[in-house]
């Protein structure tokens, strides 16, 4: 097969998808004939020769998909006017804390935004596929502890955490806590939200996408401290 055949196919069967397409799965396509680098070629080439249109071609956390760029959401918004569900500030505040302080226990939650979380909150988090319990902390009662699933990364934008705006000011914890409420509220595209919150110390492009009433107080410290030493080791994991 050569390279034109293979590219049609890898495009076809990439916006035929319902879901992002893993690159093992990619290779059933050619029943093995083309190797993973191979793949990864062809689908750079791709990429280029999208990147004059209305959809682009990215990689995310589960394997690769086309989307829409964000541009092109103000005329989509159109064909679909009813609005998306909104997520309170307790919740996106929630979210943000088990994203870069995972993995967290409600109670480590409760200690950050300083308020008791509510139960429903978490379940909404479960319930979208954005959180999971993943072991329990070896204390008294054994709480659960909870980190962000790759569904999450997905509807982020994100191929791994790692591409989480650095929260190197105070005030990123609050360009953190509204791209995603920006992402979750399908008020912009993942990718754009995320490079305006890495890119914005204010905050201020993020913050006029994500109706910035709800979260123009968003001011907790996420960041990790160095000398936190709760890690995933020593976790019971749960089967």
């Amino acid at each position: 097969m050569n390279t034109v055949d293979a590219k049609r196919v890898l495009e076809t069967a990439l916006i035929c998808a319902q879901q992002p397409v893993p690159l093992r799965e990619l290779r059933v396509l050619f029943r093995d004939a083309l190797g993973s680098d191979t793949i990864k070629l062809l689908l750079q080439d791709i990429q280029l020769e999208w990147s004059q249109r209305g959809v682009e071609l990215v990689q995310v956390a589960s394997g690769w998909r086309f989307q829409s760029r964000p541009e092109m959401r103000e005329y989509l918004d159109r064909l679909h006017p009813e609005k998306p569900p909104r997520y309170s500030r307790a919740t996106m505040e929630t979210l943000a804390i088990i994203a870069y302080r995972q993995p967290v226990t409600r109670g480590d939650i409760e200690d950050i935004r300083g308020v008791t979380v509510n139960s429903l909150i978490i379940k909404q988090l479960e319930d979208r596929g954005w959180v999971e319990v993943i072991g329990h902390r070896e204390t008294v009662g054994r709480p659960s502890l909870f980190a962000t699933t790759r569904q999450f990364l997905d509807d982020m934008g994100l191929q791994s955490l790692d591409q989480l705006p650095v929260l190197d000011d105070p005030s990123g914890s609050a360009n953190a806590l509204q791209a995603m409420a920006a992402v979750a509220q399908g008020v912009t595209e993942p990718d754009a939200a995320f490079a305006d919150a890495a890119n914005d110390s204010q905050g201020e492009a993020i913050a006029s996408l994500a109706d910035g009433t709800l979260f123009e107080d968003a001011g907790m410290d996420l960041r990790k401290d160095d000398t936190n030493t709760d890690t995933r080791d020593g976790i019971e994991g749960t089967t």
